[in-house]
């Protein structure tokens, strides 16, 4: 039988593969089917991913994958920075079994960049920011920027971002290189270039203003000059009949622009 542990990491996994978009619903029946389990194990995973930030739950919605607000990207990318670059600059010697670990991996962002299967590239490029972590001997923060690449990647998503593939790839093969040469100083440097550049990438608005959606949205309509002069829709002489029926007669139909004025 599947286990929460293998549920909330195949999850993970699908997150930063971009198969599993923000707000994607996760219903327990559905989960259950899917990996052959009961219930109680299916959320039990999704409570344990609730926790790491990654779903959340609604009364009304049930299980989602979360959606993340432009406070909480930025927030992600600030707490990828401390620990990457932390990571790095405690950071003494690479050993060969590590630089052979991270080329190998390179070769698989490579390969990806080649192929097709554009959910293998997405987690391969998200995945090599753990797999540094793992390489360097820290398991520990491995899992927790596990959990912070799933939400930038899930804020990629978002957010649109313009960033290049390739570019990522290519940063990798620079910070790898640095490594083996010792200069871990430009690694750290080469890391925060790249953060700040997959950031930069986001298409985040300047300002957050909660109603600027409806605010375009209820935008006065413009009129072409004839449309505006139209004798249909000049305004009647003072005493002319109203064609809005009167408000006593229930079935009679309404101006929607009654129901339009009470709205704002």
């Amino acid at each position: 039988m599947t286990t929460a542990t293998e549920i909330s990491n195949r999850i993970i996994e699908a997150v930063m593969a971009q198969k599993l978009a923000p707000g994607s619903r996760l219903g327990e029946q559905q989960l259950a089917m899917l990996f052959d389990c009961s219930r109680t194990i299916v959320r039990e995973a999704l409570t344990r991913l609730a926790t790491r930030g990654i779903v959340t739950v609604s009364a009304r919605r049930g299980w989602y994958v979360i959606e993340p607000s432009q406070d909480e990207a930025r927030e992600a990318f600030e707490a990828r920075r401390v620990i990457e670059l932390g990571l790095l600059h405690q950071l003494k010697v690479v050993d060969k079994a590590a630089l052979r670990q991270l080329k190998s991996h390179l070769q698989r962002e490579k390969a990806a960049l080649a192929g097709t299967d554009v959910g293998m590239r997405s987690f391969l490029l998200g995945d090599f920011h753990v797999c540094l972590a793992e390489c360097l001997g820290n398991s520990l923060l491995a899992d927790t920027l596990r959990d912070f690449t799933a939400r930038t990647t899930l804020i990629a998503m978002l957010y649109q971002s313009s960033h290049d593939a390739a570019q990522s790839c290519a940063d990798h093969v620079r910070i790898v290189e640095a490594l083996e040469a010792g200069d871990i100083a430009r690694a750290e440097a080469l890391m925060s270039e790249h953060i700040g550049t997959v950031q930069s990438a986001l298409r985040l608005q300047a300002s957050s203003d909660p109603l600027a959606g409806l605010r375009d949205a209820l935008a006065p309509v413009r009129k072409s000059p004839a449309q505006a002069t139209s004798p249909a829709r000049a305004r009647k002489p003072r005493g002319a009949k109203s064609s809005i029926p009167p408000a006593s007669d229930p079935d009679a139909p309404a101006d929607a622009s009654t129901y339009l004025g009470a709205l704002l």
